[in-house]
């Protein structure tokens, strides 16, 4: 993982380049030489959040981004043997 620092003058001049640098690792971003903001790729949010990813926001996403999706588990009682008597 490579930590990347952006004063805000370079991340507002080129923020494509924090961006393309946010998929190798976190990017911080400093107002005065003091960091003050942290940008993410949307994938390492969740992964250090916890958040899971619904199926909902997976078919929403356009650029083909890969994610992992683990649907809930079916719970008991769901469903019932049909009674054919």
């Amino acid at each position: 993982m490579t930590i990347t620092t952006f004063s805000s003058r370079e991340f507002n001049r080129d923020c494509s380049r924090a961006k393309k640098a946010a998929l190798e690792g976190p990017v911080f971003i400093t107002d005065r030489g003091r960091p003050s903001h942290v940008l993410l790729t949307v994938g390492e949010y969740q992964r250090i959040s916890g958040e899971r990813l619904s199926i909902v926001d997976a078919l929403a996403m356009r650029d083909g981004s890969e994610f992992e999706f683990e649907p809930p588990k079916l719970g008991d009682g769901l469903y019932r043997a049909a009674d054919l008597d």
